[in-house]
């Protein structure tokens, strides 16, 4: 993959994140908002832009998709209607790679939330001062979903050993996300794999440096993480019985 010779976030980045920390309130952010979009907007979506085609390249399915309201880019604007924390804006970059199956679904053109088709996997980018990561997988999947990743896991032991187990994954990637305290309800609680059953959500992230996160080789960083990811997602389709 060719580098870009602009990198796509540097050091103002992160100061504007920090500096919108501090200042969690309108007034600041409008009289920040130039540097908002110049250091966080608009580089967001040139790197989606620009990860458009390699994303083909691992999976037909995958979008990366660079408009600037309802695309990949996460809204800056924090939904605060049922939430104790009032702040009105995110304090850092988030970018989610979908899968086409979930718009799909939220068009009302694929199966219903019971077959599994309102939970796909996706590849997320997460730049914030505090620290940067990447990974991919399911959040909090809605529970029919849950169930049918679990029995899989079940029915396909060894293939989610292998996926999980693999140098390649395990290089970069560590398994996380919420999980039970026990064995979910009818499942044995002395099952091999009780700890991977236990989990609530089907993920795995990867830490990112502030030097690989501010280079321009970040398309390329962020390619071989996503390929390192590569079987999870296909194992993942395989048990919601999408396409990859």
């Amino acid at each position: 993959m060719a580098v870009h010779p602009i990198p796509y976030f540097t050091p103002a980045t992160f100061r504007f994140l920090r500096g919108l920390a501090r200042h969690n309130e309108r007034d600041w952010f409008q009289a920040h908002k130039t540097q908002y979009e110049e250091f966080v907007k608009e580089p967001s979506l040139r790197l989606i832009r620009d990860l458009q085609r390699p994303l083909h390249t691992l999976s037909p399915q995958l979008t990366a998709d660079p408009k600037p309201i309802g695309g990949s880019l996460f809204r800056i604007y924090r939904d605060t209607r049922f939430s104790a924390n009032k702040a009105p804006y995110k304090t850092h970059i988030g970018i989610s790679f979908y899968h086409a199956a979930t718009k799909a679904t939220a068009r009302g053109l694929a199966g219903n939330a019971a077959m599994g088709r309102l939970d796909a996997p996706v590849l997320y980018l997460h730049v914030e001062p505090r620290g940067c990561f990447t990974g991919g997988g399911i959040w909090h999947p809605q529970a029919p979903t849950l169930k049918r990743l679990r029995d899989f896991m079940i029915d396909n032991p060894r293939s989610w050993q292998k996926i999980t187990g693999a140098k390649s994954f395990t290089k970069y990637f560590e398994l996380g996300g919420e999980t039970l305290s026990r064995a979910p309800r009818g499942y044995a609680p002395d099952h091999a794999l009780l700890e991977d059953l236990k989990r609530k959500d089907i993920v795995a992230s990867s830490q990112l440096s502030a030097a690989e996160v501010t280079s321009p080789a970040l398309p390329a960083t962020l390619m071989k993480r996503f390929r390192a990811m590569r079987g999870l997602l296909e194992w993942l389709c395989m048990a919601l019985e999408i396409d990859f």
